[in-house]
């Protein structure tokens, strides 16, 4: 414990000092790969630069352009529709995924390692394989549907482009994050399931609550916390998609309906090489995760038990 007299001493020096060698690093790191190339993002917004010849102060013009960009509109309307459509179906899984993991049976630690394995899979390699999961000609989900069909004596459909319609392109990409991304969030919420103190269950079980109403009242409080902390990494991940979009469907195909905002800041950075206008997208990406992120730690203060 650091009492006055001892921040005044000698050995309060001393640990001051050695505080600061051993940080150094992190700290070093910190400005010159993260607080640095941020505050230069910022700054490079009020330019137009090309990456290549000297940059042109052009003041405010990036941020009226971004407002009056059609196409920004539509890759923030896109990233939120994928936000919507996984974070909340994502969290859910994996909870129900992590419960179903969280019991004493024999083998279970195999299903632990498969349920995780896409985790640590490329996300490159994975979309890649469920791209051609999704292929009209031979791919295996027009398949098993053509297989359903005929089972119940129904006529087939014709296969369906599930990568090339506005209709499902974006849906298709959303199903494989939710896949890939549920083992992480399973071994998230198999900690916290394995921390609630069995006591709890064992007298609420002694009043008469079923299994329903001991994990509303008992189970989910205890873990939310956890949940919060899941919700808060899904969304800002949510956010910030690329891989699969570039994999999947380049260019924001079909019809700009899979077009991301950081899709389309890669576009105009390293295609269009405006690296002023992708600053600005950038930046204008940063305060919507922190406006979304700081509305939940709002929230979290009505359902969030500690």
């Amino acid at each position: 414990m650091n009492t006055p007299a001892l921040k005044g001493s000698s050995l309060g020096r001393m640990e001051r000092r050695w505080g600061l060698l051993l940080s150094s690093p992190y700290l070093v790191g910190l400005v010159f790969f993260a607080a640095g190339p941020i505050l230069f993002s910022w700054m490079i917004g009020f330019y137009r630069w090309d990456n290549i010849s000297t940059p042109r102060f052009v003041a405010l013009d990036n941020w009226t352009r971004l407002l009056a960009d059609e196409l920004f509109w539509k890759s923030l309307a896109n990233t939120a529709y994928f936000v919507v459509g996984t974070v909340p179906t994502g969290v859910v899984l994996s909870l129900l995924l992590a419960m179903l993991v969280n019991r004493p049976l024999r083998g279970m630690g195999i299903f632990r390692v498969i349920f995780f394995t896409p985790v640590v899979t490329s996300t490159v390699a994975v979309a890649l394989v469920w791209a051609w999961f999704y292929d009209p000609n031979y791919g295996v989900l027009n398949y098993l549907i053509e297989t359903c069909m005929k089972l119940f004596g129904r006529q087939p459909p014709d296969p369906v482009s599930w990568l090339n319609s506005p209709r499902t392109a974006m849906p298709a990409i959303m199903a494989m994050s939710v896949w890939k991304g549920l083992g992480y969030n399973m071994v998230i919420f198999l900690a916290a399931l394995q921390a609630v103190p069995r006591h709890l269950h064992e007298a609420a079980e002694l009043d008469g609550a079923g299994v329903i109403r001991r994990f509303l009242h008992v189970t989910l409080p205890a873990i939310s916390p956890v949940v919060f902390f899941v919700i808060i990494l899904s969304l800002i991940g949510g956010f910030q998609v690329f891989d699969q979009v570039y994999i999947m469907a380049r260019d924001g195909r079909p019809a700009n309906s899979t077009m991301t905002l950081v899709y389309y800041l890669y576009k105009h950075a390293f295609q269009f090489l405006e690296m002023g206008y992708a600053s600005v997208i950038g930046t204008a990406l940063f305060l919507i995760i922190f406006t979304v992120t700081l509305s939940q730690f709002w929230l979290q203060k009505k359902w969030v038990h500690y």
